[in-house]
């Protein structure tokens, strides 16, 4: 079986967890489609770089990232670099040929936008994003029931993505505090809900969107008041073709809030929710049920998705053991080395995820004029997953 070498750029918080799926997929998919090996990781100076060498278990460590695209032994590069840092580093990859696994949002700026539509004429690798909530079982159950037409035509919809990370004034600001660097709840989290709602139940066809930033100053690290340039907040409200109306809500100022993405999806013969803090279960409402006598058999089901992957994912630890945020990156990065062992096109691809760019370009447009606007057709494209 092939063995592919894996090149991680950035060893941060999303670079630790796509590590860890890469080293933990043989115990849960049995067989793999691919076996890989950390071979390489970049980071911005000796002291992290020598550290994520120790914690990952990679062969070498660099504080250029340009050396991972150059090297013969790694097949696969793994962008998870501050959003303003991956167009170069995405195109220099997409350039070489190599695998790509990208975390979202895929660049910053039309500019860097129109580059890599431009090169993925000629790319031949394979490429995915790291939109890691289409990857829940209940997620994807969601989505096979949508499409089969359990819910009948929708009518009503909403999604929120809520965190209470920067709730605190005080707490010192970082680069996702940056417009320049791409930063902001939009970007951040709402990348998320509106992907998530868009493979659902989409294509969505305009949005009229309100971005706000709540605290206007922060102090930095070494405790100086400066002016945030992103928003803290979002709300949006979002029209399907069919004329559905809904909304779609990032938040980090959610007081009480851990870190809570959650649907409704309302149908005219049945409804669905999900919450991704209660993940193991995705709860259907069955309009067609009697609701007499005294309610009959009418009321919210909870279909017990938990673990139940299908083959080779499942059996390990089984599929009735409680799951966990990090099993559905785990399944994304899954499908990801699926899709190359297959020689087909994983979804979310590197064209969904320009798409998705371009939704979110919309919407800041939007809460910038506080007007309607449409969404760019190819934008709206839906894809299925394989579960």
């Amino acid at each position: 079986m092939q063995t592919l070498g894996v090149g991680i750029i950035g060893f941060g918080f999303m670079g630790k967890v796509h590590a860890f799926d890469y080293t933990s997929i043989p115990i849960y998919y049995d067989p793999v489609p691919v076996r890989t090996k950390l071979v390489g990781v970049a980071e911005i100076d000796r002291v992290r770089a020598d550290k994520a060498v120790e914690q990952g278990g990679f062969q070498f460590g660099t504080t250029d990232w340009r050396e991972l695209i150059e090297r013969d032994d790694i097949h696969i590069i793994d962008i998870c670099s501050p959003n303003s840092a991956h167009a170069e580093q995405l195109l220099a990859a997409m350039a070489a040929g190599k695998h790509i696994y990208c975390d979202k949002p895929l660049v910053v700026g039309a500019e860097n936008m129109a580059k890599v539509e431009a090169a993925l004429a000629s790319y031949t690798g394979t490429a995915q994003m790291a939109l890691q909530y289409r990857f829940f079982p209940a997620s994807m159950r969601a989505k096979q029931m949508i499409d089969a037409g359990i819910l009948g035509n929708i009518v009503s919809f909403r999604t929120s993505y809520l965190h209470s990370g920067s709730v605190d004034p005080h707490k010192p600001m970082g680069w996702k505090q940056l417009k320049s660097e791409g930063g902001g709840v939009l970007q951040d989290l709402g990348s998320h809900a509106l992907d998530l709602t868009n493979y659902l139940i989409g294509p969505i066809e305009r949005v009229v969107c309100d971005a706000n930033i709540i605290y206007p100053t922060r102090p930095n690290a070494k405790g100086e008041m400066m002016p945030v340039e992103a928003d803290d907040i979002m709300l949006m409200l979002a029209k399907l073709p069919n004329g559905a109306t809904g909304t779609i809500e990032a938040s980090k100022l959610a007081t009480g809030a851990e870190d809570e993405m959650r649907f409704e999806i309302h149908g005219d013969k049945g409804a669905l929710r999900f919450n991704c803090m209660q993940p193991n279960y995705l709860e259907y409402y069955d309009l067609s049920q009697p609701e007499s006598p005294l309610g009959g058999t009418r009321g919210w089901t909870s279909i017990a998705c938990v673990q139940r992957f299908e083959k080779p994912g499942g059996g390990f630890p089984g599929p009735k053991f409680s799951i966990g945020w990090i099993r559905s990156h785990m399944h994304s990065a899954f499908n990801f080395l699926q899709a190359i062992a297959e020689g087909t096109q994983p979804h979310p691809s590197l064209a969904d995820g320009l798409a998705l760019q371009r939704m979110l370009a919309a919407a800041q447009q939007s809460s910038d004029t506080g007007q309607w606007v449409e969404l760019p057709r190819e934008a709206a494209l839906r894809h299925a997953v394989k579960g």
